[in-house]
């Protein structure tokens, strides 16, 4: 069962966001850097009418937290965050699988509710599950496995014995071999197939989720999963920039590119 956090009620002509994915960092710099300020652009966009800000994970292409030292970039995206939480909009930033390592300094010093698994919240009157995505649902043993070394704390002091300087540049080393710094997307592995919407479907077995919401795949999705239930995914923003939009009332995938081109990869499911 995932953590139940407290409800949601949005003003009037208030919206929640979310978005997933921004890889911040990843390789090449250049256009990571361009990247972040396309994504500050529109957060300053939706700031008026935004009633809540989730973001579900991978936040950062590679991420450690250390105690005393702060990673060189992203000042733009959080001073911008700051900017949300000084003003009373509530900021959610879930862990991904490159960004594991995120621990209190975003609670801390932006103010934001950093959740390292899903959580199970309500908004107005519709009950959402949201999270990376990551790991969930049957099979993927082997990711699982990795991913219980990364979040072991024996490991976790180890790692933070190494010098920050050599270990940023392990997790840079590593984003530049990247698929997606090479430009290959993610592909729809079918209904029958996707960890996601295996999950979704069992969790529906024994508790009511109107809207499951996901990152992870890279891949917009809007799914129908039974008659009051859909799923969705919410992109990435290294070449969609696809984002969902709740008013209230109903769950929409959008996206901040100028055509439109993100919507031959959005796989929708009636």
């Amino acid at each position: 069962m995932c953590e139940t956090l407290p409800k949601i009620t949005l003003a009037p002509g208030k919206k929640a966001y979310f978005l997933s994915d921004l890889h911040l960092g990843l390789y090449p710099y250049e256009a990571s850097a361009q990247r972040e300020k396309i994504i500050v652009k529109w957060l300053d966009e939706i700031k008026s009418d935004a009633g809540a800000l989730f973001i579900a994970g991978d936040i950062f292409d590679f991420w450690y937290e250390y105690k005393k030292v702060v990673a060189k970039g992203f000042v733009r995206f959080m001073g911008k965050l700051c900017e949300f939480t000084d003003n009373g909009i509530p900021v959610y930033m879930f862990t991904g699988n490159h960004d594991v390592w995120m621990f209190d300094y975003f609670q801390k010093e932006v103010g934001a509710r950093v959740c390292p698994s899903p959580i199970e919240i309500e908004i107005e009157t519709k009950k959402f599950l949201i999270g990376h995505g990551d790991g969930v649902g049957p099979g993927d043993a082997g990711y699982k496995f990795l991913k219980s070394i990364f979040t072991s704390k024996i490991c976790q002091f180890l790692f933070s014995r190494i010098h920050p300087n050599f270990a940023y540049k392990l997790g840079q080393t590593w984003s530049k071999h990247s698929r997606y710094s090479k430009g290959i997307a993610d592909t729809f592995h079918g209904e029958d197939k996707e960890f996601n919407i295996l999950f979704a479907k069992e969790y529906l077995k024994t508790r009511h989720i109107d809207y499951f919401v996901f990152g992870h795949r890279h891949i917009p999705m809007d799914v129908t999963l039974n008659g009051t239930s859909k799923l969705f995914n919410l992109g990435e923003w290294i070449y969609g920039m696809t984002y969902g939009v709740f008013n209230g009332a109903d769950f929409v995938i959008k996206s901040n590119r100028s055509d439109e081109k993100w919507k031959e990869n959005l796989i929708q499911i009636p």
